[in-house]
């Protein structure tokens, strides 16, 4: 499962990051997930709930993870035509020449993040 070592990028890049600008916690991550980027969010979830566990850096337990799924699209340079594939290499169904070239999709980054400068004690 690739997504434990994606997560552990991702959460090593916030973390830099937040600390940097003088964060202690950060409160949020907001992940882009295109649909042909060929990570699973599910996989993804489950390897940012193992990092919450291990408490690492300045990711705990009450750091929430948002993805945001980000659906294929693409345009055939030969009619025009939008479409949704189901691969990255797909038929126009308008005029099934593979000319088609994906708008959106692939994407895969941390869109954003919040964190705060002290600690919750409750």
């Amino acid at each position: 499962m690739h997504e434990m070592s994606l997560m552990s990028e991702i959460i090593q890049l916030v973390s830099e990051d937040a600390t940097a600008r003088g964060f202690k916690k950060v409160n949020k991550i907001e992940v882009i997930v295109g649909e042909l980027s060929n990570v699973l969010p599910d996989a993804l979830e489950l390897a940012f709930m193992y990092f919450q566990k291990q408490q690492c850096s300045v990711i705990d337990e009450d750091t929430k993870l948002h993805i945001i799924r980000e659906v294929a699209k693409a345009r055939c340079q030969t009619c025009k035509c939008e479409f949704y594939p189901d691969y990255k290499i797909a038929l126009c169904p308008e005029c099934e020449l593979p000319s088609s070239l994906l708008i959106s999709g692939e994407t895969f980054r941390v869109e954003s993040y919040e964190g705060c400068d002290e600690y919750n004690e409750n």
